[in-house]
């Protein structure tokens, strides 16, 4: 397997579903902006509650940002032309609301302390 980070926006609803073992886990295609122009389908597959919980708050479109641990593999369409994509086990999400969140979070530790004048040393 090969821990990856993957970037693009989401491709339809992501999904909820529950295994046979009653846990819950999400699924969402990404379509992914390749060097060349073009793009290729990671299919994502989150099972922590928190990451399942971002994923699900995501709309078709939405930028998103995934890391965890890929394995490739080739599809056949129709047209007969094999295409590469990528299967993804995803164990954490960052969107837009995630970034401005963290810094947010950096901007107020970042924040000078106001200087009190009237404590001696």
């Amino acid at each position: 397997m090969i821990d990856g980070l993957v970037s693009g926006r989401i491709h339809g609803k992501p999904k909820t579903g529950a295994s046979r073992n009653g846990n819950s886990y999400a699924t969402a295609k990404v379509r992914a902006s390749m060097a060349d122009g073009d793009s290729i389908f990671v299919n994502v597959i989150v099972f922590a509650d928190d990451v399942i919980a971002s994923l699900l708050a995501m709309d078709d479109g939405d930028s998103v940002a995934l890391a965890g641990t890929l394995v490739p593999k080739v599809w056949t369409p129709q047209n007969g032309e094999p295409r590469a994509q990528l299967d993804m086990q995803a164990h954490a999400v960052l969107t837009a609301y995630h970034i401005n969140r963290k810094r947010k979070a950096l901007q107020e530790s970042t924040d000078p302390i106001p200087f009190d004048d009237t404590v001696n040393f």
